[in-house]
């Protein structure tokens, strides 16, 4: 059975701009965004992730920049903990309600979920996604969420779309235009 979606339509590059200037928290989902959404097991039931170094220093840069960034994910490991570890970013993980989650960190953070970027890739992001100042999604995000995004990555998750989201937020914040986006319809 197919989900539904909604196509939101495409806004501006102006109304992106606007939209990634005001953002104060930038939160994305771990498997299918900053990876690619594979889950590697070894013998002993042991998980391992790929991350790529270009997602990674996107974030270093945002977070150098004032932005506060956090990973939510519904899973928990090792492997996603050290790298928040290394790239300094905060970690929500094993969470269930990511909506509830984002909401309680805008609270803390004081500022309002019109303030928070989020890139997700998959029906557990959705709520969050529909509720965020600027939504995003990688190029090979599920169809039920990429159209339904204000903006969707050329890349795809794990293979630098994080970064390429990161240089929006900043390009924004120094009044530059955004980097080129897919319609997430037919992509």
């Amino acid at each position: 059975m197919a989900l539904a979606t909604q196509h939101r339509p495409r806004p501006s590059d102006d109304i992106i701009r606007g939209r990634a200037a005001r953002i104060r928290i930038a939160g994305f989902d771990v498997d299918g965004t900053l990876t690619d959404g594979r889950l590697w097991f070894d013998g002993e039931g042991r998980e391992s992730k790929a991350f790529h170094v270009h997602d990674g220093q996107g974030l270093v840069l945002l977070r150098q920049a004032g932005i506060v960034v956090v990973l939510v994910t519904a899973r928990s490991g090792p492997a996603v903990e050290r790298r928040a570890r290394e790239l300094g970013v905060e970690l929500q993980h094993g969470i269930e309600d990511k909506l509830a989650c984002v909401r309680a960190l805008c609270e803390r953070h004081g500022c309002d979920l019109q303030q928070l970027a989020y890139m997700g890739d998959d029906l557990p992001d959705l709520a969050v996604l529909e509720q965020a100042g600027l939504s995003a999604a990688p190029a090979d995000a599920q169809a039920c969420v990429g159209d339904r995004v204000h903006w969707r990555s050329r890349l795809n998750g794990g293979a630098g779309a994080v970064r390429e989201f990161c240089e929006l937020l900043l390009a924004a914040r120094n009044g530059q235009p955004p980097p080129p986006a897919v319609d997430g319809r037919g992509a």
